[in-house]
């Protein structure tokens, strides 16, 4: 069977970190039940229930319609996994004692993101003065001797960059002997705290740009192997502007860009639970409303979460939307932003933070934190990346190819979707190149949760969304955030938890470029969307400010797929 997909040059990766792993002791079959650790086995468990022990998907690419280049080409790495990737679930947006409204130790945070299956995971301390004068050096060796202890986690370093004139945004780059001097120039150079350009201006604009490039340029010359950004939380403060995000998206070319995606999905997923058990907050943390940086196009609803996601995602005809009908390739992620969490009864242990670039290491504190907001990596949120090996460079390539789907409250275990036509096909990602008039088909078969999450039941998924939309190429106004043509149109009803389901729909004989995306629910809150029933009939509903059990609307969404017929 043909690929409707194109490799791209292959790049440099070093043969230490780069090269891949061997497969955690989970994933490989060749290892006994009998001999794995208590964790390893519930992984295993985990997968076998999903039936995703070595399965995956096929190759998938970005956009070339748009300008955009084939993601990296697949690397013989001597165990390629049945039917293409292996998904390894993961989150890049942690904290650590090292960013001062932090409290747990690197190997903490790793230590809780393996218990609850991730693979892989990102330390993303807060950009600041300290941070940047000494935080970069000192936190790399916890992260070296965590990489050592858990060797069946990708454990990445990074930093929460403040973009100039927007809010937030994971920097990341591939392990290395260059990782720490790179990072530590990054956000000396280009953080918008550090350099004191927060305020919205074309200057500080142009600063965040710069600061993308900077990466991009240590990627050619290969002091690093592999850069990424990710945005933050972009509808909090309403200062990430359309136009911002298509500059950052197109600061470093078509060919390997640096900024790929945001957040579709926030952190801070138990601030919603109602006082007095809970901080009775916004869920997400999206608390805010207008200032003076505000985008002013953005309406009053898109400073809260819907179903637990951000507006510019959860909004069908949105800004992701409107980024997806121009054919630019971007990505959503869900992370769990994890500071303090919920119900732990540590507290931050005593220390000079502005001295040692570090609180001191938690300490009990007999009682439970109620009001903090946070769950650990892994326990509600999380990310799948279609990897073609177990190496933090498949990890990487996976996530700038879009390969991801996204879920909460382990709503899903496992997500295969592949569109086919004209004897070729390709997966999330994708795009999918035939000739005018010929019949495409959508396939997705979802493993079902299968088992109880960690707020201890089992999910039900009740019905799948198949969002599509017309790919009507580059905007004139680099401010457009709504896509007219985006409609939910087709829903299968579900209504069971164990199992997997195929869901098949045929697209016709396709005559006119478009994208397809899939969303899914529990069916426990649903909402006419704001572009409409016409176009969201039953979407995610604003979240109650101070009574949004988290656990109680589980949603999960996959990154698009295109069809260009020619």
């Amino acid at each position: 069977m043909g690929h409707g997909h194109a490799h791209g040059p292959h790049h440099h990766h070093d043969h230490g970190s780069g090269a891949s792993a061997p497969l955690p002791a989970a994933f490989d079959t060749s290892v006994p039940d009998e001999a794995l650790d208590p964790g390893q086995a519930s992984r295993r468990a985990l997968l076998r229930r999903a039936g995703l022990l070595g399965a995956g998907l096929a190759s998938g690419t970005v956009l070339s319609g748009s300008g955009a280049a084939a993601a990296g080409g697949r690397r013989d790495t001597g165990r390629t996994p049945r039917r293409g990737y292996l998904w390894l679930a993961g989150d890049h947006h942690i904290h650590t004692h090292y960013s001062s409204d932090g409290k747990y130790r690197v190997v903490d945070q790793v230590r809780q993101g393996a218990r609850h299956g991730l693979d892989w995971l990102v330390i993303t301390d807060h950009g600041s003065a300290t941070h940047a004068r000494i935080g970069v050096e000192k936190v790399n060796p916890d992260i070296r001797q965590a990489r050592a202890a858990h060797r069946d986690t990708l454990v990445f370093q990074g930093l929460e960059w403040n973009v100039p004139a927007a809010d937030h945004g994971t920097v990341f780059v591939h392990p290395g002997r260059n990782e720490v001097a790179v990072l530590k120039q990054f956000e000396t150079d280009y953080d918008g705290v550090v350099k004191g350009a927060g305020d919205s201006s074309p200057a500080n604009e142009a600063l965040a740009v710069a600061g993308l490039r900077f990466l991009a340029e240590q990627v050619r010359r290969r002091t690093v192997d592999d850069a990424l950004m990710l945005a933050h939380h972009p509808s909090r403060k309403g200062i990430d502007s359309p136009h911002e995000i298509r500059a950052w998206r197109d600061a470093t070319g078509p060919d390997r860009p640096i900024a790929v995606g945001f957040e579709g999905a926030p952190g801070h997923q138990a601030a919603g639970l109602p006082a007095p058990l809970g901080p009775g907050l916004a869920r997400g943390y999206y608390n805010g409303r207008p200032g003076a940086d505000s985008f002013p196009g953005y309406p009053p609803e898109s400073y809260r979460t819907w179903g637990g996601f951000d507006w510019m995602t959860a909004t069908v005809g949105g800004l992701w939307d409107s980024l997806l009908a121009e054919g630019r390739p971007w990505w959503i992620t869900a992370n769990s932003d994890s500071h303090l969490v919920y119900a732990d009864t540590t507290a931050r242990g005593p220390g000079d933070f502005a001295t040692d670039g570090r609180h001191g290491d938690p300490v009990y504190a007999g009682k439970i934190d109620t009001k903090a907001v946070d769950y650990w990596p892994g326990q509600y949120s999380r990310t799948h990346v279609g990897a073609d090996g177990f190496s933090y460079a498949a990890v990487m390539d996976g996530i700038r190819a879009g390969r991801i789907w996204v879920d909460h409250g382990q709503l899903i275990s496992g997500l295969d979707v592949r569109v086919s036509g004209g004897g070729r096909w390709t997966t999330l990602g994708g795009a999918l190149h035939v000739r005018k008039g010929t019949k495409v088909t959508l396939t997705a078969d979802v493993a079902l949760a299968g088992g109880p999450n960690w707020a201890g039941f089992t999910p039900e998924l009740a019905r799948v969304d198949v969002v599509q939309g017309d790919v009507t190429g580059p905007v004139a106004d680099k401010d457009t955030f709504t896509a007219p043509t985006a409609a939910v149109v087709r829903s299968y009803d579900i209504g069971r938890s164990t199992g997997s389901v195929r869901l098949t729909f045929d697209l016709g004989r396709v005559d006119r470029p478009v994208y397809l995306r899939l969303r899914g629910t529990d069916g426990n809150r649903s909402a006419v969307g704001a572009m409409g029933a016409k176009a969201d009939p039953a979407g995610p509903a604003q979240d109650v400010m101070g009574d949004a059990d988290p656990w109680r609307d589980l949603w999960f969404y996959s990154n698009p797929v295109w069809v260009l017929p020619s």
